[in-house]
């Protein structure tokens, strides 16, 4: 089967051509080289990765690979990547600053992680045949708890707790990255400890689009 990317290779190669900028800034941080690039050329570009050549500051001329993960489903893929890989890059090294998140978005998808957590505190605390508080809309979570060893509610409290709050450390990294301020990171922060990483998906999803939006408006 032909690569739909290699095919236009040439024409990609000559279009970044105008964007020698980019190009060294994908050698320094996609290509993991340290060394001082004055330089960057495009040679090829394939679904899996592209090829660049570099020039350093003593003159050298070298090449690095670097590959795309996950590979390029097609052509129409590679603008959103490449604007994708040069807002990553040029963040990454100081070139811009990060963008900043001054509002808390709640996505749909984690009313999944909604539903899941309340159906788990709905099993473990619904009163038992007996109590003065029980009703019939108990018995499900009742017979649940018959059915199932006595250790899983234990075991699954437990692997919620650890790991929402280590997904809930990685959050308060990203509101000090992307200086959300107090009210605003303390939103993400405990919606994180309830609803795990949803949460801190979509607010990449939202430093993502922000970082594309800013990369139009240059252009």
């Amino acid at each position: 089967m032909s690569d739909p990317v290699a095919e236009k290779s040439g024409f990609l190669c000559m279009y970044m051509s105008n964007h020698p900028d980019t190009l060294v800034s994908y050698v320094r941080h996609w290509g993991k080289v340290s060394e001082h690039v004055v330089s960057a050329k495009m040679t090829a570009i394939d679904t899996k990765g592209m090829d660049l050549t570099y020039q350093t500051k003593g003159g050298a001329t070298k090449q690095v690979r670097i590959t795309f993960d996950p590979p390029l489903a097609g052509y129409e893929e590679v603008k959103p990547r490449l604007l994708s890989m040069k807002a990553d890059a040029e963040e990454e090294l100081g070139m811009v600053p990060a963008p900043q998140i001054t509002s808390f978005r709640f996505h749909t998808k984690m009313l999944y992680t909604a539903v899941l957590m309340a159906f788990l505190i709905y099993t473990t605390y619904a009163p038992s045949p007996g109590s003065p508080n029980y009703s019939p809309l108990f018995a499900p979570a009742h017979t649940l708890r018959t059915i199932l060893p006595s250790w899983t509610l234990t075991v699954s409290w437990s692997m919620v707790i650890v790991l929402h709050s280590l997904e809930s450390l990685y959050t308060l990294h990203l509101c000090r990255k992307h200086r959300t301020g107090f009210l605003v990171g303390a939103q993400y922060w405990l919606a994180t400890m309830a609803l795990g990483s949803p949460v801190f998906i979509d607010m990449r999803h939202q430093v993502q689009e922000a970082r594309i939006e800013s990369i139009m408006k240059g252009k």
